[in-house]
């Protein structure tokens, strides 16, 4: 099923069997794109929504010199761009970082679950409040946390999707980004995230090579990046894996 990983594993939200067979009807085609690939634009009319199924996409905004400035990661199980339906454009573009896979929801699936089904439309509600706590969240790190614990939190926040998803077993997930998309991603330089990793790997808390990350030590990763989960609304917040002890040097 496209849709499985969809809300998969929320508290309060996760969606019943007729509810998730009901979404999967709603989608009308699915597509791959390469890595780098605009498939949503700033301003241009939209009348379908994008499940996200495979790959890592961004949303982003771009100043009068062309650079861009991320606002957002989505991982597998996203719906990207929900608040689309009732504002038919968005404000900011949609790109893939990964090579990936999404599936089309036109929004008159849309309305007319909204009609059949206002217990999943509540659901699809949940999934645009977690967009924003998701955004809260990124605002903290950008602005109250320094070049170490920004790239700590987005790897620990990174961990618990990927666990909810089903795609990490809390302590090491597949992550198809360069260091130059951590840059963008933490506001920081390509060498500054270099350094950071560096630092990390030292530590004992996490190493991150060849696309793959191993979290060393859940509990030091999380306090060094003032990570807490809840905003998350996991039914299992990866917490129990906070509270083993580092590994012995």
């Amino acid at each position: 099923m496209f849709t499985e990983r969809f809300l998969r594993d929320k508290r309060g939200a996760s969606l019943d069997t007729a509810e998730r067979t009901r979404l999967e009807a709603a989608i009308s085609e699915v597509k791959t794109f390469a890595a780098r690939k605009m498939i949503a634009r700033a301003g241009e009319p939209l009348d379908q929504s994008t499940l996200l199924v495979e790959g890592i996409m961004s949303r982003y905004l771009d100043d009068r010199n062309g650079l861009r400035q991320l606002v957002a990661i989505h991982l597998p199980g996203d719906f990207l761009d929900l608040h689309a339906f009732p504002l038919k454009v968005l404000d900011h573009d949609v790109a893939t970082l990964t090579p990936a896979t999404v599936a089309i929801v036109p929004h008159a699936e849309l309305e007319a679950i909204a009609e059949e089904m206002p217990q999943l439309v509540r659901k699809l509600w949940f999934a645009t409040l977690l967009d924003a706590a998701i955004h809260r969240a990124w605002l903290f790190r950008l602005g109250r946390l320094d070049a170490t614990g920004r790239v700590a939190h987005f790897l620990c926040e990174t961990n618990a999707r990927l666990f909810s998803a089903g795609l990490s077993d809390g302590r090491r997930f597949a992550l198809g980004l360069t260091q130059a998309d951590l840059a963008e991603i933490c506001g920081l330089t390509t060498v500054h995230v270099n350094r950071v990793m560096r630092q990390l790997r030292e530590e004992k808390l996490c190493i991150f090579r060849s696309s793959l990350v191993e979290i060393l030590d859940p509990a030091g990763l999380a306090a060094r990046g003032q990570f807490n989960p809840a905003y998350l609304y996991n039914n299992h917040d990866v917490e129990h894996l906070s509270s083993r002890q580092r590994p012995k040097s």
